[in-house]
């Protein structure tokens, strides 16, 4: 890789770094790059999933503060991203490419609809008798964070969105609380599919590690900077990020 191609793909990978950290879609600036310096859409992706793994961990790791009393919790939700993670990943070496690709744009809108809805769902939900407790590992939840992993283990981008739509649904927490789990989960599925990937033999390992250096940045600042979002913000940051998604796989 030329110099300003080391630099180009590094800077792509704080972008998509701050990006996942914040709502999610940040693969949609690596993921393209790596295409158009003339990777194969296999390599590209397995590349790409690597390389974004130390900016979700990082990520995460900026959310502590509102991660702090939900460890048990999340860690049983991640249970079910890291089987869907290793599905999906499954799914990405023996199906032919671009099988998910055609229904994404379809899945990340919905996302972002539910998204827009999110208050008035959970506050009609709060009102209801019985109501469900917030952390109830419910197995609709567990479900749907199941088939969002294999989703983010075949390909990522936008998972983020769907995580975030998912657990506003299904928890009544503070968004940026929901934000620190989606990227523990996100970083969780991301990780097992790299792992299999890795194993595979479909890293390209030039690009993976500028585009890993970049996210670990990117992360770290997305973190710092997107947990002081007012909710209201922050949702308008998710579809936004969502829209331009569906048009760049459209």
């Amino acid at each position: 890789m030329s110099p300003l191609h080391i630099v180009v793909v590094v800077l792509a990978g704080v972008g998509a770094g701050a990006i996942n950290s914040i709502v999610g879609s940040g693969s949609l600036l690596t993921f393209p790059l790596l295409l158009a310096l003339g990777y194969s859409p296999v390599v590209a992706n397995a590349s790409n999933t690597l390389g974004v793994v130390p900016g979700a961990v990082l990520g995460a790791y900026g959310y502590r503060a509102e991660l702090k009393d939900q460890g048990p919790f999340v860690a049983r939700l991640a249970v079910a991203s890291a089987l869907g993670g290793a599905g999906g990943a499954t799914l990405f070496l023996v199906l032919a490419p671009g099988v998910f690709k055609a229904v994404v744009p379809i899945l990340i809108g919905l996302a972002c609809v539910l998204i827009v809805l999110q208050p008035l769902i959970a506050k009609r939900a709060a009102a209801r008798p019985g109501d469900t407790p917030s952390r109830s590992l419910s197995p609709g939840l567990l479900f749907c964070l199941f088939l969002v992993g294999i989703y983010g283990g075949y390909f990522g981008g936008g998972q983020g969105i769907m995580l975030l739509a998912i657990l506003g649904l299904f928890l009544h927490e503070p968004l940026q609380k929901v934000n620190g789990t989606k990227n523990v989960l996100a970083a969780t599925a991301n990780a097992v599919a790299a792992i299999a990937f890795t194993i595979a033999g479909h890293i390209a390992w030039e690009p993976a590690l500028l585009i890993a250096a970049g996210s670990a940045v990117g992360g770290t600042l997305g973190a710092r900077y997107g947990r002081k979002l007012s909710p209201q913000l922050l949702r308008c940051v998710i579809v936004a990020v969502g829209v331009v998604t569906i048009v760049r796989l459209s």
